[in-house]
């Protein structure tokens, strides 16, 4: 076993960022915060990386802030306690929503709070159907951090979302699927095996569509059909010139599977 609280793989053209804290079910503490931050910022940067997989070690995903570790910071300094918030947490929960390149979160266990968080963070999620998911934060007396009071509303809707806040009930992968959070739900024997497979495909896939597709759905929120015509229509000029573009159009006329390469 390895003290090293986030794990890096890469299989192919998938890096696999793992949550290592498997006896604390994953939960945040500061170092595990840095390390998946500076784990992000890598695999952002590396162009051969075309997909990423984020997970849990030891049969859970994350049950969000090491709350031992931050009764220590409200011990010690209560008016800086919740510095993490925007110096941790907001730019992982960024480099997740944002990076040019599509992530995938795997979960089976527990994911709850700034676990479930960084789950909606990703653009798809493969969940195992006894997963146990709650927003937890109300109960400790706080409310959403880490972008779940916009990623959980998009994805549930605002009554929804509501409900889940303010009673912070938990709920389970399949209730999640039902409810719109996810489209895949598995054993959670099969959830490690899915989530890398999932991955692989979107690894194989046109990658630099994918980038501009998460831009264009992020960016939807804020405009109007008019301001969303044009957007698309300036990207897809954009990506109309693509090899990528080019080679599938060749390969869907010669009935032949295309090769994408980003480019």
């Amino acid at each position: 076993m390895t003290d090293t609280p986030v794990l890096l793989e890469h299989d192919g053209g998938v890096a696999v960022v793992t949550l290592h804290r498997p006896e604390r079910r994953n939960a945040l503490d500061a170092a595990c915060k840095n390390a998946l931050r500076r784990a992000l910022e890598e695999v952002a940067d590396d162009d051969s990386v075309r997909a990423v997989l984020l997970t849990g070690a030891g049969g859970a995903f994350c049950v969000g802030q090491d709350l031992a570790e931050h009764a220590e910071a409200l011990r010690a300094d209560p008016g800086h306690a919740f510095d993490t918030v925007e110096a941790d947490y907001a730019p992982v929960v960024r480099l997740l929503a944002t990076m040019g390149k599509p992530v995938v979160a795997a979960v089976e266990g527990a994911c709850v709070g700034a676990g479930l968080a960084l789950a909606l963070a990703c653009d798809l999620r493969v969940l195992a159907e006894d997963a146990v998911l709650a927003t937890a934060f109300t109960g400790v007396g706080l409310t959403c951090d880490s972008g779940l009071s916009v990623t959980l509303t998009r994805a549930v809707g605002e009554l929804r979302a509501k409900e889940l806040v303010l009673l912070g009930e938990p709920f389970s992968g399949a209730q999640a699927a039902a409810w719109g959070i996810s489209a895949r739900v598995v054993p959670h024997t099969e959830v490690a095996v899915a989530g890398r497979e999932l991955a692989a495909r979107l690894a194989a896939g046109p990658t630099a569509a994918y980038a501009a597709s998460k831009r264009l759905i992020a960016q939807s929120w804020e405009r109007d059909l008019g301001a969303a015509l044009a957007a698309e229509a300036q990207v897809q000029a954009r990506l109309g010139l693509t090899a990528d573009h080019a080679g599938a159009v060749e390969a869907f006329l010669a009935k032949r599977r295309p090769v994408f390469e980003g480019r």
